[in-house]
């Protein structure tokens, strides 16, 4: 399974490093892959809105009707037609591809199970919806659409007599059937915006919609397929005749040829299989994470900073249960909690001065205590040899630090970079630890833990508490967030940030110089 996840981690590497070269994070369409599939979504509850003003049912009226959309009304409900077919294919390949990159990114086990497992029902809910869309037509597609799911329901057997026979004769079918196929049709994706929205019950501030620009994009983008290629119908349906070759559309039907090879009930169980092991797949093997973050009560008021910055709402607040003098203390989720530690950047009480009493944030991992951040710190700067000293702190999950390979360079890991508080920056540059600051991690956009990159930049440019004090050097601070596979723009961006930094700055001099906003920079190289 390792394998695995790090073959197709490999791939996608490859791929955003190519459309990182192409579009800004804000636009790069595998930073969004959720949020381009609910865009698609919505694309086809308005385009089918529209069309079915123009749709009758009737197993004549139902093709005439569609077919009149393609040539007397084509300019407006052709094209809406056609974007409900492409918008509808789009959907699958985002969701696709969106369940593709959480896989390879181990973004599917432990407390995130429940969003990989209602994702499976998802994809189960857009396919039936669009097969009966399918049916609608009534084409020689949908024909072969009609006969072949019907073929698999009767395979299930929860039907006392087959449905097959409904499509032995031309006269077996009636209109009634297609009054029902337009009610499953519209029912159905219902169903499925109510799983979808369940779907994100776990996550704090998802994100249902791409940045304005990607969406215009992509919008544009559909509009242009819709028009250099219109949706059209094959021939129309006839139960009197044996079906030849027709055009299938793989997104929805890729699967269905497979009924001739191994028939309806042995499509059935392949299918059955692959469900089984999607939703079983985050304990194949279960998740061995570190452990969950703890609160100490004695350094926590209750101020929310942690319950907000959590990605995962694995931070609430409860009624103080110690007898100190506040109203509420946070207490952590452990089935929710990931273990990145950005509750422990959020606390007003992780900070590296303190002088008297125990070195203790009023939240932290277990494994890694504000003591041990300390610790770690105050371990790169020991090595540091040469003039112009930098400290780069990163996340497990961005670029590989080790590969720097410059004396003048410590190096601090951390589970993510939204772990680090704002006071350690301070810490670095008033002790004269280093000359200089590099926060660096995942790909803007692509934060494996979600908001560590935008809560990180955010405390720094004073928009976010725990704010960086305005007598830290924003200059003496490098922002960088060039992904998995951004060793070398990494490596350069230091070599440039360093050559700005004065030789041998003191912690007056330091005090003195301004404090405009630091350089942020982005790219895989």
């Amino acid at each position: 399974m390792d394998l695995l996840r790090r073959t197709l981690r490999a791939g996608f590497a490859r791929l955003e490093a190519l459309l990182d070269r192409v579009f800004p994070p804000a636009w790069q369409p595998l930073y969004h892959l959720g949020a381009l599939s609910f865009f698609c979504l919505w694309i086809v509850f308005v385009s089918g809105l529209y069309v079915y003003a123009f749709f009758d049912t009737g197993t004549v009226d139902a093709f005439e009707s569609v077919e009149n959309m393609s040539t007397s009304y084509w300019y407006h409900a052709g094209v809406m037609r056609s974007l409900h077919r492409y918008a509808s294919d789009g959907m699958v390949l985002f969701m696709l591809l969106h369940l593709l990159r959480e896989f390879s990114l181990d973004r599917y086990r432990g407390s995130r199970w429940f969003t990989w497992v209602t994702g499976v029902v998802i994809i189960w809910l857009v396919y039936i919806s669009g097969i009966t869309g399918y049916w609608l037509v009534w084409d020689e597609l949908a024909q072969f659409v009609a006969i072949r799911s019907s073929e698999l329901v009767d395979a299930i057997g929860i039907f006392g007599e087959p449905i097959a026979r409904n499509f032995l004769t031309p006269g077996s079918l009636d209109d009634r059937f297609f009054s029902l196929m337009l009610f499953l049709h519209i029912a159905i994706p219902l169903i499925l915006l109510m799983v979808m929205w369940i779907h994100l019950q776990r996550v704090t501030r998802p994100e249902i919609n791409p940045a304005r620009g990607l969406a215009i994009l992509m919008l544009v983008a559909f509009v242009a397929l819709a028009l250099a290629l219109p949706a059209t119908s094959q021939a129309p349906a006839d139960l009197g005749l044996v079906l030849g070759r027709i055009g299938l559309d793989w997104y929805y039907l890729g699967t269905y040829p497979l009924i001739d090879l191994i028939g309806a009930r042995g499509l059935l169980g392949l299918l059955g299989v692959i469900t089984v092991i999607l939703v079983a797949l985050p304990l194949m093997p279960p998740m061995r994470r570190p452990p969950a973050a703890t609160v100490n009560l004695e350094f926590c008021n209750g101020c929310e900073r942690c319950v907000h910055d959590c990605p995962y709402e694995a931070v609430k607040l409860v009624p103080r249960t110690d007898g100190l003098p506040f109203q509420h203390e946070a207490r952590v989720d452990p089935s929710l909690c990931v273990s990145c530690g950005i509750c422990t950047g959020a606390c007003p009480t992780a900070t590296p001065f303190r002088q008297r009493g125990r070195m203790v944030a009023g939240i932290e991992l277990p494994h890694l205590a504000l003591k041990d951040l300390r610790a770690l710190t105050d371990k790169a700067a020991l090595g540091l040899t040469g003039d112009r000293r930098v400290i780069a702190i990163g996340c497990d999950h961005g670029v590989e630090l080790k590969g720097l390979g410059d004396p003048a360079v410590g190096v601090v890991r951390l589970p993510c970079t939204g772990m680090l508080p704002p006071s350690f920056i301070d810490y670095i540059l008033a002790r004269d630890l280093a000359d200089g600051v590099v926060l660096t991690g995942c790909a803007e956009e692509a934060c494996q833990n979600r908001n560590g990159i935008a809560w990180t930049e955010a405390r720094i440019e004073g928009r976010r508490d725990p704010y960086l004090r305005q007598r830290v050097p924003r200059e003496r601070i490098l922002r960088v967030w060039p992904g998995k596979t951004g060793t070398k723009a990494l490596a350069r961006a230091i070599e440039a940030f360093r050559a700005t930094l004065p030789e041998q700055p003191s912690a007056k001099a330091a005090k003195r110089q301004p404090a405009p906003a630091g350089p942020a920079v982005t790219g895989d190289g």
